[in-house]
């Protein structure tokens, strides 16, 4: 079964310390919802193209069903739910090659 994966890039983050109440509610979902930490805060990025090297999130999970899931859980949306007006980011699940 192919693996599920959250992948997150930020275009700018003015200020990374808004972000703390939803990184924690953000990890303890991930974690409840069986999903892993691949990359991000504090990863070294090397951008092309588009040249977003702020912040990239990676998070795998055993199965694309459960990558969705997650995102639709009660403690990830908590977790939304403390995101600064006016963030953006741009968020997506992705199904691996099995």
């Amino acid at each position: 079964m192919p693996k599920g994966y959250w992948v997150s890039v930020y275009p700018t983050i003015e200020d990374p310390r808004r972000l703390d109440v939803y990184n924690k509610l953000a990890g303890l979902a991930v974690k409840a919802a069986g999903g892993r930490r691949l990359a991000g805060i504090g990863s070294r990025v090397d951008a092309h193209e588009a040249a977003i090297a702020e912040r990239v999130v990676l998070i795998e999970f055993d199965s694309f069903e459960q990558a969705v899931a997650a995102r639709a859980s009660a403690a990830y949306q908590k977790a939304l739910a403390e995101l600064p007006h006016g963030f953006q980011r741009d968020f997506r699940i992705v199904e691996g090659i099995d």
